[in-house]
């Protein structure tokens, strides 16, 4: 497989500016068209509004400048109010929650990911997480991105596939947590989507007949 990925958008930071920018994720615990991608309560990754389910086998590459962390108040399944930034900047500041906020300003953290490998190949998706599991999970990854950086400039961009496991929680019963396992690490630079040999690399055709979870 290639380990050259490219992302959506110009005038990336140079990549050497990484390591600090990620590293300060650890003390908190997208572009237009792309999609919503979450794991929901049952421990399946799913993503748009069909929340159609990942593919097992599929391979996603994080965009490494896309962090971000701040702020969110729900109300009644819908968003009250939002606030977020790059986490090379300081925490936002924020007033009083709106009123009809559950459970006032939570912390929030986030970032982009390209689907490089399976049906969705192509794809963009956005991952905000709020709960203590998936704040921990995206802070690991970017921990591990910033070690990767310090180690090698020329592949800042993590592939992984989205994983999970879970507890058992005296009240809830058992909880899922998303795991984002590392493949590899690659370039940014673009890559080709075929081999010159004709072989698909970074875009694979649909398993045919393949039936796909909507939840």
């Amino acid at each position: 497989m290639s380990n050259l990925v490219t992302f959506a958008g110009a005038n990336l930071p140079a990549v050497a500016s990484l390591s600090t920018a990620l590293r300060s994720i650890a003390s908190d615990v997208g572009p237009t068209g792309t999609v919503i991608i979450k794991m929901d309560k049952t421990g399946h990754w799913v993503f748009g509004a069909d929340q159609t389910e990942v593919e097992d086998d599929s391979l996603w590459a994080i965009n490494p400048f896309s962090f971000v962390h701040g702020f969110i108040a729900w109300g009644d399944g819908e968003v009250l109010g939002e606030k977020m930034v790059p986490v090379a900047e300081p925490l936002p500041e924020v007033g009083p929650a709106p009123a009809a906020a559950k459970r006032g300003w939570e912390t929030q953290v986030g970032m982009s990911l390209k689907c490089i490998k399976g049906e969705d190949a192509g794809m963009e998706a956005r991952y905000n997480v709020t709960s203590v599991g998936g704040k921990r999970a995206v802070q690991e990854l970017a921990v591990a991105i910033a070690t990767q950086v310090d180690a090698d400039q020329s592949k800042p961009v993590p592939v992984v596939k989205l994983k999970k496991e879970h507890y058992q929680h005296k009240s809830y019963g058992r909880i899922y947590t998303p795991i984002f396992d590392i493949v590899e690490f690659a370039s940014m630079d673009a890559a080709p989507a075929v081999e010159a040999d004709g072989e698909t690399e970074l875009v694979q055709e649909s398993t045919p007949g393949r039936r796909r979870r909507a939840v």
